[in-house]
């Protein structure tokens, strides 16, 4: 079994995600697909299609609810629960820059289960490329369209009162990694947002 749904598929669980739970997060998640697409489409390594599926559903356990750390975990196990090993992974890990709970942005709304779920799976996993623009992805897409990452950063600060040092400094440098990968400012690959699906 493929261990990512295709495009079409993808799109489909978003929308029926949707209708469980309607909210910004379903415009930044497809924010967060346009930019990652965009970037692997000129970044030797990465599949368009893939990336645009991760960035897609990284955020899919907020089908479940409003909850701010448990929605790693619903995402998580939703994906494996499907066989998307790969977005399983990208769910866990689109959060985590430094693979340590020290840096989440937000509150700790697991069961004992939950998070234990989360800590031993996060150290288990091995960073790639596709985790890493997801994390750089989710990091300029707003829910209207593509963000300067730090107005992105100051934004998340704003709404949940703090932004750690450590996870600001790493999204400057992935901005700096995929720049560097690519040879164009990551702003002018992403460009403008268009709606369509």
């Amino acid at each position: 079994m493929k261990k990512h749904p295709d495009k079409q598929k993808a799109i489909s669980i978003l929308k029926e995600a949707e209708k469980c739970n309607p909210g910004a997060w379903v415009r930044h998640s497809r924010v967060t697909a346009h930019c990652a697409q965009k970037i692997a489409e000129v970044c030797d390594g990465l599949d368009p299609d893939k990336a645009y599926v991760l960035g897609l559903l990284h955020d899919i356990g907020r089908k479940f609810g409003f909850r701010q750390l448990g929605h790693i975990s619903d995402g998580y196990t939703y994906m494996m629960s499907l066989g998307y090993s790969d977005v399983a992974k990208i769910c866990l890990t689109h959060s985590f820059h430094n693979k340590s709970l020290d840096d989440y942005v937000g509150k700790f709304d697991t069961s004992d289960e939950e998070l234990n779920l989360i800590k031993t799976n996060l150290q288990k996993v091995v960073f790639d490329d596709y985790d890493r623009l997801i994390q750089l992805c989710d990091s300029i897409a707003g829910t209207d369209g593509v963000m300067y990452i730090e107005d992105r950063m100051n934004d998340i600060k704003m709404r949940y009162g703090n932004y750690p040092q450590e996870k600001w400094d790493a999204n400057i440098k992935l901005k700096a990694y995929f720049e560097e990968k690519v040879g164009k400012n990551i702003y002018e690959v992403v460009g403008v947002m268009v709606w369509d699906n």
